[in-house]
This record gives structure tokens, C-alpha cells and sequence, in this order.
């Protein structure tokens, strides 16, 4: 097997990392402990999530006309929205999030996502992980170029949760992967074979790229499992951890606590393409959002004080039809709604400018218009909270100017 396929498929190192050596080869170095950096978490949510059953417009009219078997009771009835702001009402499955939205840590910008008018997951998501819509030809996502302008030259300041590197983090800069669920302390499977790794360390123990890679990969997976272990056994106390994204959450949030190197993580949850039996305040919907609300919370208090310096950013590639379908479900639409968390968010409101849901209003007679590209949402977390300047935020969100419409999301 060649070296470089080697490094790949043991999943020392991605690769995004493999490609990004050469002449631009990164040595890794520790970084000085700093429990005090910014840090951004983004979730992206696969298959492209009904945004207006998640954020509620319980005071239109034509939303109940549309969804006579799946749109969420007002405020007051059985099963109905929670309250938001008189307009809008969250879903009665994301109520572990209320604490949030009650002491301004939580916000919404309704009426977003990408101007791109595809209704193909593939491509949408392939657009928003790369910010630029309509776009094939981008090669990296923008949380790697991201990283690119404020990397800290150490191999796990970026992490995502997955077997896989995602579109997001692909590109030049080397990013860290641990997988989800039970595998993610699984080691490496030349760690339980001392000989074997004995043998590899010394053929890539020159000073070569593919050399420098393999040590990056062997530091970095070997960093993350060291924050694993010696978290999770304090936080078991003898009891296995839930299955799911829970499980997933709090892990990455243990890691961040522990590890001030790592400033960025990514995660992707599936199961939101529901073109069948949606349901309403019970059903389909309801299930994967009570757990998605469960994680974010348990994201949140594992965060703990670094919370504060934390800001989470919820997306999903667009939203749903207006109009409930024969089957009980919704169709690929466009405008959704997305999600900011964090220590120093401007919460407790629900921004972006509504356009209506009556028929003149919609998007191609069908849709959620967008109101709000969702590239705003992203430049004001980069400009206010990793504090970027013009030039660098250029370099991450290239052939973009800002409108700024959420720009004070962030204190």
C-alpha cells in the first residue's frame, strides 16, 4: 500500500491533510493554554429541516391553512408552540432550549439560507459548506478557510465529529476527526500493535512531508483520545453515556473544556428529509428534534464556562414547502430558519425580516421566501465574535459583500 493511502484509510489524518503537504507541510506545535479563546461549534443538519415547524409563525393564518394536520397549535393549546416573542413560537419538543432564549443566549433568524433556488440536498449543502451558491468549482469549505486565517499551527484546533472529513472543513488545513457514537475512542488500529506502530514511526521518522504528516496525524489522534478517556471516566461514574447526538455533544464540548487549542467543531445530524408522516407536535419531526434539543442543552452545560466565549451555529441547506403534501409531510422548499447560540449573543429575539407565508409572498408560489442570505448570519459571528477584520473575512467568504442585517447577533 502507498504511504499516502496508508495515512487515509488507518485514519491517522485526512485527506484534506494529505493534500494541504508539500511545500505548505504544517509542524505541529502546542499552543499556549488559553481557556479564554473564542470558539465556534456549527450543526449541520442533513436533509433539510421544516424551519417553520421548528420556529412557529402561530400568528399567520395561511400557516394553518397550509398544514391543516401537521402545523403546531398556538401558544395556550394542547401540544402548542412556546412562546417566542408574540409572533413566533418554538416547537414543544425544543423546550430544554427555553432557559437559553429566556436569558438572551439563544437566537433565531427566520426567513434564511441560501439564494441558490436548488431543491438538490447534495448540491445545496455542497453550497452552503463552501459558501459559494451556484458554485461547483470551490474546492474547500469555508470553515477551512477559516482556520487557514487564524490557525495557531496545531493539528487538532479544528475538530469535527464524523467517520469522514465533511465539505465544510475539506481544503488545505489539517483538521482532526473523531467518529460519533461508540466508535469515537476506538484507536487507531496500529495502537494496539506496539511492533507495528514501532515500524512506522521509524519509516516516517524523516523530515520529509509525508513524515511530518504521519507524526501530525499520530499527535493529534493521540491528544484527542488522552481528553477522552480521562474525561469520560470522570463523567461516567460507572454508567455508559447515551446513544446519539447527546452523546456526541458532550464529548466535543469535554474536549473543548479541556483543550483550549481546539477553536472549531462541526457536527452533522441526519434524518430531516420528511416527505412522509411528518407529524406535528408528535410524529417524526418531534422525535429527532427533542433529541437535537436534548444535545444542544447538554452541548451547552458541558461548555460550561466556556460558553461564554462559545458562540453555535445551527443550519440545514433549506427548508420545507409551505403546503403539507398528500402524505403527510412537506416537499424540498427554500427559506428556513437558523439557529445562533452562545455566551454573547444578542438572544431572546427572532431576526431577519418575515416576508409572509399568504400566497403573493411566497417563493415561486410555494416556499418561504429568504429575506436574509445566510452568509449575514456567518460574517456576523466571524466580524463580532472571532473578530476578524475585512481582509481575512474576504478570504473565507470570497466574492461576498456583506449586507450586515444581523449585524448586532453578536454583543
Amino acid at each position: 500500500m502507498k504511504r499516502r493511502n496508508f495515512l487515509i484509510q488507518s485514519g491517522i489524518f485526512s485527506t484534506a491533510a494529505i493534500t494541504a503537504i508539500g511545500s505548505n507541510a504544517i509542524v505541529a506545535r502546542s499552543a499556549i493554554p488559553n481557556s479564554d479563546r473564542q470558539r465556534l461549534i456549527v450543526i449541520f443538519l442533513r436533509g433539510a429541516v421544516d424551519g417553520l415547524n421548528v420556529v412557529v409563525p402561530y400568528s399567520e393564518t395561511a400557516y394553518y391553512q397550509a398544514r391543516p394536520q401537521i402545523a403546531i397549535p398556538q401558544p395556550g393549546k394542547e401540544g402548542g408552540a412556546l412562546d417566542l416573542d408574540g409572533r413566533f413560537g418554538l416547537h414543544p419538543a425544543l423546550a430544554p432550549l427555553m432557559p437559553f432564549w429566556k436569558e438572551n443566549s439563544l437566537a433565531f433568524v427566520h426567513a434564511c439560507g441560501s439564494p441558490d433556488p436548488t431543491r438538490s440536498h447534495f448540491d445545496a449543502q455542497q453550497y452552503m459548506e463552501n459558501a459559494t451558491p451556484g458554485d461547483k468549482h470551490t474546492q474547500d469549505g469555508w470553515m477551512n478557510r477559516l482556520l487557514g486565517v487564524i490557525s495557531q499551527k496545531t493539528p487538532i484546533q479544528a475538530v469535527s465529529v464524523g467517520e469522514t472529513t465533511p465539505w465544510i472543513f475539506s481544503g488545505r488545513m489539517p483538521v482532526a476527526n473523531i467518529a460519533s457514537g461508540r466508535n469515537a475512542s476506538r484507536p487507531l488500529a496500529i495502537d494496539d500493535r506496539p511492533q507495528l506502530a514501532a515500524a512506522f514511526d521509524q519509516l516516517y521518522g524523516g523530515n520529509d512531508a509525508i513524515s511530518q504528516t504521519y507524526r501530525q496525524g499520530r499527535m493529534a489522534h493521540q491528544a484527542i483520545l488522552n481528553d477522552l478517556d480521562s474525561e469520560m471516566n470522570l463523567a461516567n461514574n460507572g454508567a455508559p453515556l447515551p446513544d446519539g447526538f447527546a452523546s456526541d455533544a458532550q464529548r466535543l464540548a469535554q474536549l473543548m473544556v479541556k483543550d483550549p487549542r481546539i477553536q472549531l467543531g462541526f457536527m452533522a445530524l441526519g434524518g430531516w428529509d420528511t416527505h412522509v408522516n411528518q407529524g406535528s407536535t408528535q410524529g417524526q419531526l418531534a422525535r429527532n428534534l427533542k433529541k437535537l434539543g436534548s444535545g444542544l442543552a447538554t452541548l451547552v452545560n458541558g461548555l460550561g464556562s466556556v460558553y461564554q466565549n462559545t458562540t453555535i451555529v445551527v443550519m440545514s441547506e433549506f427548508g420545507r414547502t409551505v403546503k403539507q403534501n398528500d402524505n403527510g409531510g412537506t416537499d424540498h422548499g427554500h427559506g428556513n430558519v437558523m439557529w445562533v447560540l452562545g455566551g454573547k449573543i444578542r438572544g431572546g429575539k427572532v431576526y431577519g425580516e418575515w416576508p409572509g407565508l399568504s400566497t403573493a409572498q411566497l417563493y415561486q408560489g410555494r416556499d418561504l421566501a429568504i429575506t436574509t442570505d445566510f452568509r449575514d448570519v456567518i460574517s456576523a459571528v466571524l466580524l463580532d465574535h472571532l473578530h476578524l477584520n475585512e481582509a481575512k473575512l474576504n478570504q473565507v467568504l470570497s466574492n461576498y459583500a456583506s449586507t450586515q442585517k444581523v449585524a448586532l447577533i453578536v454583543k
